[in-house]
């Protein structure tokens, strides 16, 4: 019988990339497939989506083998896939392994042996219980954890060779399509680098950012510290009846970190400006308004000021490439008034201050005036924040700068981390369906302009931030689910947008629900499920 890995050979030619999956009828395969019946049928290569996340998992299984076989497998307590940086994911090993040049050398040269072979990709269907059996053999115990709480009896596992695992979601059919990649070591483990969507066949030299990868790095102590490193130890806490504790900690831990960042703008001296900036979904405002508490804790007395009331007017506002407003430039912004209010207040001077009105499409003035005393401090949001375009008529010592963004502490299980990406969309669409009438549909059709906005005005500012800020919660995703599953369920089948709300509902699918009543008023995970007490 053909597979649609034979279909898709008779027609490579018309295509610059590997293709790596079909498409059909509405639903994702694997080339490894047997072809069925069928109305239509698409192929799908690194330049769109679910063909890179096919090959970074299946890139992600080829190291893991090497891994395994060069350090060998009584060497290694465990393999931690950790958290994506720059174009690559970051991998610590625990267990009597140095991960040094040498190391790193070995395992390239396994995988690169192991293209060369190009080995197949093996999926097995095999019962639940039957792979909590294997992946105890293997001392995967945070596999086995996860399966406990799985509701089909079967699971599929994926071999290479002699080496056995789960993912979550679909692989490549063999080894020869994993020709792009590099290793690197970094801190304590190593990265492994990806290509990208825009170029599948280019890997980009390995870029460090300390700021963020130390940020990474205090989410996962915290974990460690409750305990709570996947989502069936999460689950675990949940069945367990102990969710509300973990809650209140986790609340805690934040508010610890706000207070420290207070203390610390009050100690610089010429600090006027709180300059706070993230991506979509982030919880910005909710964030801002927890940091002014602890602003005027300390005996300051903060105002807090939206870059979006300093909008352009309509008609100013920039056309992108596709003829629509682009509200992600920074050309969107009147950068001349802004700068000459901030400069204004920073000398003394009483402004009056404007509000952007989005129905009309202007800006408005309310007779609210603002002057700053000798205590003041401006809390100022927007994505545009870091840019210093932004704030070019203030002197730096003058600016605080906090990059804000929801980086996911739990991973699945060993080797299968949880993307921001993915908190951050299911954070948005719960949070449009309650605020703007959205539907998960157009959420998710938005999401990809608005990512590749973040791309350009957001993340390559980061770094120049004084302090970076994890608004995640461990817990939320269970939150979250309750919300969200009904509203993917009501993605139609027959639109584009309908793969991307089955792959969320699966992922759901890992995390039992909690009731969102048990969530404090403050917390920034009530921006995006309603009830919280600054009223976002």
């Amino acid at each position: 019988m053909k597979t649609y890995r034979e279909l898709a050979k008779e027609i490579q030619s018309d295509f610059e990339e590997d293709i790596l999956l079909a498409e059909v009828d509405g639903k994702l395969s694997e080339l490894s497939t047997v072809v069925g019946e069928y109305i239509n049928l698409r192929f799908i290569t690194a330049k769109e989506e679910p063909g890179m996340k096919a090959y970074e998992r299946s890139l992600l299984f080829m190291m893991l083998r090497a891994i395994f076989r060069v350090a060998g497998r009584k060497s290694i307590k465990n393999v931690w896939v950790r958290f994506a940086i720059t174009h690559g994911v970051y991998v610590e090993i625990e267990g009597n392994v140095t991960i040094d040049e040498s190391f790193i050398m070995n395992v390239k040269e396994m995988m690169n042996k192991m293209v060369t072979q190009d080995l197949p990709i093996e999926k097995t269907i095999m019962k639940t219980q039957d792979a909590q059996s294997l992946f105890a053999s293997y001392n995967m115990t945070y596999k086995q954890k996860l399966l406990n709480y799985r509701r089909s009896s079967a699971v599929n596992i994926y071999r290479l060779g002699d080496f056995e695992d789960y993912f979550y979601g679909y692989m490549v059919p063999s080894t020869g399509y994993l020709k792009y990649f590099d290793l690197c070591s970094y801190e304590q483990g190593l990265v492994l680098l990806f290509p990208t969507k825009n170029h599948p066949k280019e890997v980009s030299e390995f870029k460090p950012q300390s700021k963020l990868f130390q940020t990474l790095k205090e989410s996962i102590n915290w974990r460690q510290m409750l305990d709570v490193n996947t989502v069936g130890d999460l689950n675990d806490v949940i069945a367990r009846g102990e969710i509300n504790d973990l809650i209140l900690v986790q609340e805690a831990l934040q508010e610890k970190k706000l207070a420290d960042i207070a203390v610390e703008i009050k100690n610089r001296k010429d600090c006027k400006f709180v300059m706070l900036a993230g991506p979509s979904s982030s919880g910005k405002t909710t964030t801002s308004h927890r940091l002014c508490v602890q602003l005027r804790a300390n005996g300051m007395i903060p105002h807090q000021i939206s870059v979006d009331n300093y909008f352009v007017d309509r008609e100013f506002t920039p056309i992108d490439e596709n003829g629509e407003y682009d509200f992600e430039s920074i050309d969107c912004v009147d950068l001349k008034l802004f700068n000459q209010h901030m400069k204004d207040l920073l000398d003394g001077k009483s402004v009056q201050m404007p509000t952007f009105n989005f129905k009309e499409g202007r800006k408005e003035y309310h007779g609210e005036v603002l002057k700053l005393g000798p205590e003041d401090i401006l809390v100022i949001e927007g994505i545009h924040a870091l840019n210093d375009q932004m704030s070019v008529a203030l002197p730096r010592e003058s600016k605080f700068k906090i990059y804000l963004s929801a980086l996911t502490q739990l991973c699945i299980d060993e080797h299968n981390r949880i993307p921001t990406t993915d908190g951050r969309l299911i954070r948005r669409i719960v949070r449009d369906a309650r605020t703007r009438g959205s539907d998960a549909k157009d959420t998710i059709a938005r999401w990809s302009s608005v990512r590749k906005g973040e791309d350009k005005n957001i993340f390559p500012y980061q770094e120049e931030a004084d302090i970076m800020f994890n608004s995640a919660s461990i817990y939320e995703l269970a939150a979250l689910k309750v919300i969200a599953e009904p509203l993917l369920y009501g993605v139609p089948v027959d639109c584009p947008e309908h793969i991307e709300a089955k792959r969320l509902l699966k992922f759901l699918d890992y995390f039992l629900g909690i009731d969102t009543a048990m969530i404090p008023m403050n917390s920034i995970v009530r921006e995006f499920v309603g009830g919280s007490c600054f009223n976002v």
